[in-house]
């Protein structure tokens, strides 16, 4: 995978250390262990210090994988798995004390204001007067070859904000539908603003790749996520139309969901367009390639959100209000996925087969020998046939407490009722978990995953915080009080840092300390 990050990173101004070690691409070949969470959950909620301490902090416990949600730009409700851009990472994950310390940013600048907008351009001011020509050059090279999505995607931003953050489908006509003379009109009228969205792209991928260099340097690999549709309000379903289920006026005429589930008695109704799959085959995958090939360059490790959808996907008419009359509809998942890997021969997926799953979608995974994800939390209904069991588990799998759609660990527990914990306890006397009914949780679902036969195992950081449902991330189906959770640092002491160092060590899940 260094062959394809390395040209990212290069223009980002990021320099390799050549010593890396070589296990960075072979992340899913030993046994790992790692922990789930996303940087806007690290107390400043940024790239900066931060999220350099909390590489120093796995690697202090010998846990070699960070598992981020996306780092997609979002909209309003903070959910990253509706973002405005299949390629652009969020600005606000910027880090203005880094900005700060490269001299674009006054410390007086950031007492006088919190406004993003106003530091950030102010930041751009100070950065076209100074002296720095291989900065300059660097920054001049990320957009030219990033512009394949670059260009149109700041433009839709800035026509976003100024239409009062409308959708696209709302914008005068010739805007609406590309008319290419409206087109190169709005880029001579808003080319400054159009600069500025650029320069916050070289800066976001530049702290990026400064934090990736860094835990790669320390055999710590960053595993990112990429959820398998795009909003409707998008910059790539704006420039692409084509290439997803619109009528004439470019409506959506079906929207994608999931069917009533574990998480929702009327499923899921996420409102993203569904794939005009015979235009992206026709085109030889050009859409996905193209993405697929930032997620590789930001990340050592990539899982596919819904995976299931790249064998069917649900699809719901767009004037229904629930997710339960919808219909499967087949997607061309071999052919897309025997692409990417022609193209990116070197990349790492996990593919996320939670959910209504078939023996199509296993043999999809298996063909191409992609580990799947299993929750220990789904686990224990008394079913001794349960692919979630710990005893059940193959190797080539990623295990889970839980994960950013669960509740944690402590408040799945204490919500379980006296029969369903009756099995759980059962389960732990039968495997010598427990000896009695005291079961510490949630460290005894983090043994659980830690010994399990999976080559990587996952813990939420609110596990390993021992934290109750008043913490957990996202509650699936609601829209409100979801992505906003953060940790404090005054939360972890060392008696956990010393077990969990304990555990990793005793279940070999720390490939550096078993090498010679």
């Amino acid at each position: 995978m260094v062959g394809v990050i390395l040209p990212l990173a290069v223009q980002c101004g990021a320099v390799k250390r050549a010593n890396r070690l070589a296990f960075i691409p072979h992340v899913l070949k030993e046994r790992r262990a790692g922990v789930l969470l996303h940087i806007t959950s690290l107390p400043q909620a940024d790239l900066g210090q931060d999220a350099f301490n909390f590489v120093d902090f796995l690697s202090r416990i010998g846990a070699t994988v960070w598992q981020t949600l996306p780092l997609n730009m979002t909209h309003a409700d903070g959910s990253p798995y509706q973002c405005l851009s299949a390629h652009a990472g969020n600005p606000n994950l910027i880090s203005f004390n880094i900005i700060k310390n490269q001299g674009w940013l006054s410390q007086n600048d950031l007492d006088s204001t919190d406004n993003k907008s106003i530091l950030i351009a102010l930041a751009y001011a100070n950065f076209n007067r100074i002296n720095a020509p291989k900065l300059h050059s660097d920054f001049i090279r990320f957009a030219k070859q990033q512009a394949h999505w670059l260009d149109d995607f700041c433009l839709f931003i800035v026509l976003r904000n100024h239409y009062q953050n409308a959708c696209w489908h709302e914008w005068p006509t010739p805007i609406k539908l590309r008319d290419l003379s409206a087109i190169k009109q709005a880029q001579q009228d808003f080319s400054d603003e159009i600069a500025l969205e650029k320069f916050k792209q070289f800066i976001f991928f530049k702290q990026w790749h400064e934090l990736k260099d860094y835990a790669n340097n320390k055999n710590i690999a960053l595993f990112g996520d990429i959820p398998i549709f795009i909003s409707y309000d998008s910059a790539d379903v704006w420039a692409q139309p084509n290439m997803f289920k619109l009528d004439d006026d470019l409506n959506m005429t079906v929207v994608a969901g999931v069917p009533p589930d574990y998480f929702s008695e009327t499923g899921q109704r996420w409102g993203n367009p569904h794939y005009n799959w015979p235009a992206m085959q026709a085109d030889g995958f050009s859409w996905w390639l193209a993405r697929m090939r930032t997620q590789n360059a930001l990340f050592d490790v990539v899982r596919i959100d819904h995976f299931r959808g790249l064998e069917a996907a649900w699809e719901i008419p767009a004037d229904e209000p629930t997710a339960i009359n919808g219909a499967w509809e087949l997607a061309p998942g071999e052919a897309l996925l025997g692409a990417i890997i022609k193209h990116l021969p070197l990349i790492s997926l996990v593919a996320e087969d939670l959910g209504i799953i078939t023996d199509e979608v296993n043999e999809l995974r298996e063909n191409f020998d992609l580990p799947g994800m299993k929750i220990l939390q789904f686990a224990f209904d008394g079913g001794s046939e349960n692919p979630y069991l710990p005893e059940k588990i193959t190797e080539n799998s990623v295990v889970y407490t839980g994960t950013h759609d669960n509740n944690t660990s402590l408040g799945w527990y204490d919500e379980l009722d006296k029969s369903q914990k009756e099995i759980f306890h059962h389960y732990l006397k039968n495997h010598e978990y427990i000896k009695d009914d005291e079961v510490d949780m949630p460290l005894v679902l983090i043994q659980m995953a830690l010994a399990s036969n999976a080559t990587l195992a996952i813990v939420p950081m609110q596990d390993v915080l021992g934290l109750g449902s008043a913490h957990r991330m996202n509650i699936p189906g609601t829209i409100e009080g979801n992505w906003e959770w953060r940790f404090e640092w005054s939360q972890l002491n060392d008696v956990m840092i010393e077990s969990l160092e304990r555990l990793i060590f005793q279940n070999k899940r720390n490939p550096l300390a078993f090498q010679g």
